[in-house]
C-alpha cells in the first residue's frame, strides 16, 4: 500500500527489529519440557552453544511449538545463527518442503538450502522488516496451485496436522478460507486465530482499546461525541453477522477485464460526501480486520480487488471508499497484463516448465546474487538433459514465485531492476530516481507503493466531476500513487498536503512535482499523528476544503508472514489506521459545520 513506510522516521525506523518481536503465544510449559538435541561442533559452532543457553530457549521452543521438529529448528539455528528468526523460519519450511518432496539420488541437498533475505550487497539486518511486512499478504499468483502445496482438501489437513496444529482447526482454517486456499494462507488463518484469542483472553469483557490515547484533547469534542455514539451503534448491530469474506474472482465491484461488474450500491447515510474517501490495504489480513476496518468508515462495504486484472502483477488489495461505481474507465494506454508482454527480452531464455504469465506481489526486498548463483549451478548440473528434475523445477519454480526472478539467460534468473518494477506498477520511468536515493530505498518504496492503474480506475469517476481540479489530502502518501493517478487522469491538483514520514518518499513526491510542472500547492506535513484539527481546520480555511481524502496506512502488522508481531490493527505501525479515521471524521465535521 501506498506509505506504508509512514511508520518509518528519517532514520529508518520502521525497518528496526524491534517491530520483529516474538509473539510469546507458545505455552511454557511445552518450553520447559525441551531439551534442544546435541549438534556438531562444526563452523557455527558459536550459534550451536547458545542454542542451549536460557537466551536461546525462547526462540527453540517458539519454533518447535509451531510444529516444527527439535531437529530441524536446531539444524537451521545452528546454519543461521539466532539473529535473523526470519531466515530460520524460512529455512524451516524450505527443509518441510525437502522432507515431503520425492529424492532424487543425483541430487546435491546443498543446492537447495534456503537463501537468507538480503540483497547481493546488503546485510540480512537490513531486510527484516521489509521481509515481514510484504511476504505478506500472500499475493501469489499461479494459474495451478503451487507445486510445494498438497492439493486436496484431505491432503491439507493432514499436512497441517503433521505441523502440529489440531484437526479442529486445520478444518475450520479451510472451510472459512476456501478449497483452493494454499497451505501458507491456511496457517497464516490459524496463527491469527490463536492471536485473537489469546489477546480475547487478556482483555476483560468490558475493555476495549484506547484508540487516541497519543492525541491532546481536542476542541471538537461534538465531532468526537458523535463519531462515538456512531461507533458504539454500529457495534451493537454489527456483533452477530457474519465476519467480511474475501471474494474469488478479487474483481471488487468490477474490473475492464471481466463482464460481471457491480452496476449500483447503497451507501449508509454517514458515508455520503463531502468529502470523497479513498483507504487502502493488503486484503489477506487477519480475521476481523477488514470487519474493523469497515465498521470505523461508516460500514462502507470494502471493495476487493487483485491487480492481477490490470497489469502483469498480482497485488491483492482491500479498498474502502465512497465513489461512485459506475461510467468507470481504465489508462490509456493499457499496460501490459503478461510478464512477455511486459519484459519481452525474458521470452528467448523462458523455459517451459516455468508456466508462469503473471509476477507475484512485488516486495520491498528482492532475492540475492547468492541465490541466482545456487539456482544456476542446480540447474546446470543437469544441463544435458531435456529437463531438469521435477524436484530441482518445484525448487527453482517456488524460488521464482516468491522472489519474482526473469529469466535473463540460459539457466540464469536475475530480480526486477527498480525501472522494471515502475513500470509494472503503472509509474513514470525513474520515478523513484535521483536525488541521491540508493537502489535499496527504491525497492522500499515502490514495494509499499499503490498500483497504479488499478487506484486510477476507481477515480476516474472524479474526471467529471471535478473538471477544474481538486483539493487532495494524502495520508500516508508514500511515492505519490494517488497523485500519479489522477495527474494520468487528466485531473488537475489544485492544493494537496501530503503527509509521509519517511524523507526519502517526500523527496521522490517533491522531484515528481517539479518534473510534472504542477501548477497547484504541494504542502508537506511529516507525521499524521501531527495533524490534529486545529491544523486540518487551518488548512481547509486557506483553500475552502478538501474534495478527497487519501491513503493506506502501513500493513506491517497485518502481513501474512510477520508472525512475530502480526498484533492487526492494535500493532504498533497498522494502529495507524486510527489516524487515517481520526482525521477523516475530523474534516466531515468541520465540513458539515461549514454548511
Amino acid at each position: 500500500m501506498d506509505g506504508n513506510a509512514a511508520g518509518e522516521g528519517d532514520d529508518n525506523v520502521d525497518w528496526n527489529t524491534e517491530d520483529e518481536l516474538e509473539v510469546e503465544n507458545y505455552a511454557a510449559s511445552s518450553c520447559s519440557s525441551l531439551t534442544p538435541p546435541s549438534v556438531d561442533a562444526a563452523s557455527g559452532s558459536v550459534e550451536a552453544s547458545s542454542l542451549a543457553g536460557t537466551s536461546h530457549s525462547k526462540l527453540f521452543c517458539e519454533f518447535v511449538g509451531m510444529g516444527f521438529s527439535e531437529k530441524l529448528v536446531t539444524k537451521a539455528i545452528d546454519e543461521i545463527g539466532e539473529g535473523n528468526p526470519n531466515a530460520i523460519l524460512e529455512s524451516l519450511l524450505t527443509y518441510k518442503v525437502l522432507e515431503n518432496s520425492p529424492q532424487e539420488q543425483d541430487i546435491d541437498e546443498s543446492t537447495v538450502v534456503k537463501e537468507e533475505v538480503v540483497d547481493s550487497d546488503h546485510s540480512s539486518s537490513d531486510y527484516e522488516g521489509s521481509f515481514l511486512n510484504d511476504f505478506s499478504d500472500e499475493d501469489s499468483y499461479s494459474e495451478s496451485e503451487e507445486v510445494i502445496n498438497p492439493s486436496s482438501e484431505e491432503n491439507k489437513l493432514s499436512f497441517l496436522t503433521d505441523m502440529g496444529y489440531t484437526v479442529e482447526e486445520a478444518s475450520i482454517a479451510i472451510e472459512r478460507c476456501g478449497p483452493d486456499a494454499s497451505v501458507a494462507e491456511l496457517a497464516d488463518f490459524i496463527c491469527a486465530a490463536q492471536m485473537s484469542k489469546e489477546a480475547d483472553a487478556l482483555l476483560g469483557p468490558e475493555e476495549k482499546p484506547r484508540l487516541f490515547t497519543k492525541h491532546k484533547k481536542r476542541k471538537h469534542s461534538d465531532c468526537d461525541t458523535w463519531s462515538k455514539k456512531r461507533r458504539g451503534e454500529k457495534k451493537l448491530l454489527r456483533g452477530d453477522e457474519e465476519p467480511i469474506r474475501l471474494p474469488n474472482p478479487m474483481v471488487g465491484f468490477g474490473v475492464p477485464t471481466e463482464s460481471s461488474a457491480i452496476v449500483h450500491r447503497t451507501l449508509p447515510e454517514a458515508a455520503i460526501g463531502p468529502p470523497y474517501f479513498y483507504y487502502e490495504n493488503v486484503a489477506l489480513a487477519p480475521k476481523g480486520v477488514w470487519d474493523t476496518i469497515s465498521r470505523f468508515l461508516y460500514d462502507v462495504e470494502p471493495e476487493f480487488v487483485d491487480s492481477k486484472y490490470f497489469c502483469a502483477t498480482a497485488r491483492k488489495r482491500g479498498y474502502v471508499h465512497n465513489l461512485p461505481i459506475n461510467n468507470r474507465f481504465p489508462l490509456l494506454p493499457l499496460p501490459p497484463h503478461t510478464i512477455h508482454e511486459a519484459l519481452p527480452m525474458t521470452r528467448k531464455w523462458w523455459p517451459s516448465w516455468d508456466t508462469r504469465t503473471k509476477l507475484n506481489c512485488l516486495q520491498t526486498c528482492i532475492g540475492s546474487a547468492k541465490l541466482t548463483e545456487r539456482i544456476r549451478k542446480a540447474l546446470e548440473h543437469h544441463d544435458s538433459e531435456s529437463e531438469p528434475p521435477l524436484r530441482i523445477q518445484k525448487y527453482v519454480l517456488d524460488e521464482c514465485r516468491k522472489w519474482n526472478l526473469v529469466w535473463v539467460g540460459r539457466n540464469k534468473l536475475a530480480p526486477l531492476e527498480p525501472d522494471e518494477v515502475e513500470m509494472l506498477l503503472g509509474f513514470p520511468k525513474n520515478h523513484t530516481r535521483g536525488g541521491g536515493i540508493s537502489r535499496t530505498d527504491r525497492y522500499k518504496s515502490l514495494g509499499n507503493s499503490f498500483q497504479v492503474d488499478t487506484v486510477a480506475y476507481h477515480l476516474s469517476v472524479l474526471k467529471d466531476l471535478f473538471p477544474a481540479g481538486l483539493n487532495l489530502l494524502s495520508l500516508f502518501s508514500g511515492i505519490g500513487g494517488a497523485e500519479v493517478a489522477l495527474h494520468r487522469l487528466g485531473i488537475p491538483l489544485k492544493n494537496v498536503v501530503s503527509v509521509e514520514i519517511s524523507e526519502v518518499n517526500r523527496n521522490i513526491m517533491r522531484s515528481w512535482w517539479e518534473q510534472t510542472n504542477q501548477k497547484g500547492s504541494l504542502i508537506h506535513i511529516g507525521d499524521v499523528q501531527q495533524l490534529n484539527g486545529d491544523r486540518i481546520e487551518q488548512l481547509m480555511n486557506s483553500f475552502g476544503g478538501f474534495d478527497l481524502i487519501v491513503g493506506g496506512s502501513p500493513c506491517n502488522n497485518l502481513a501474512g508472514s510477520n508472525r512475530h508481531s502480526r498484533d492487526g490493527l492494535e500493532g504498533k505501525e497498522s494502529s495507524l489506521f486510527y489516524d487515517y479515521f481520526r482525521i477523516l471524521d475530523l474534516v466531515k465535521c468541520i465540513m458539515s459545520k461549514g454548511q
